[in-house]
């Protein structure tokens, strides 16, 4: 069996701390990345882990790279119509969204797809 998919809109998770993100977008998402790298998915949630890690960036944090542990995806075009396709593409899988955005979390739960917000992560 394929391990859980957790998709994390990286966007809305780095906008939830005001860390002064703003001002280093590029950053705050590789700083994303990095702690998703080294704690992994949420420690309580619906499925057990390991999880296959995405994270999904858009604008000015483009230009993340992937390292071992997660995946890196840019959307071209809206993060949310990324966030979407890949959980309808995990259909049969479960899978993992980690968003605040409340239409975000109604798409992807069409899907199948079940849904968290940022402080579930660790």
């Amino acid at each position: 069996m394929r391990r859980p998919l957790l998709v994390v809109d990286g966007a809305n998770v780095v906008g939830s701390v005001p860390d002064g993100w703003w001002k280093d977008r590029r950053g705050a998402a590789e700083r994303l990345r990095d702690r998703l790298a080294e704690r992994g998915g949420p420690e309580e949630g619906p499925f057990t882990g390991p999880y296959e890690i995405v994270l999904v960036v858009e604008g000015r944090a483009r230009g993340v790279a992937s390292v071992p542990g997660v995946r890196v995806e840019e959307a071209t075009g809206s993060g949310d119509d990324l966030i979407a396709e890949l959980a309808r593409d995990a259909a049969g899988r479960p899978c993992l969204v980690v968003t605040a955005d409340r239409q975000l979390r109604r798409r992807v739960e069409e899907t199948g797809a079940v849904c968290a917000g940022p402080r579930s992560l660790p």
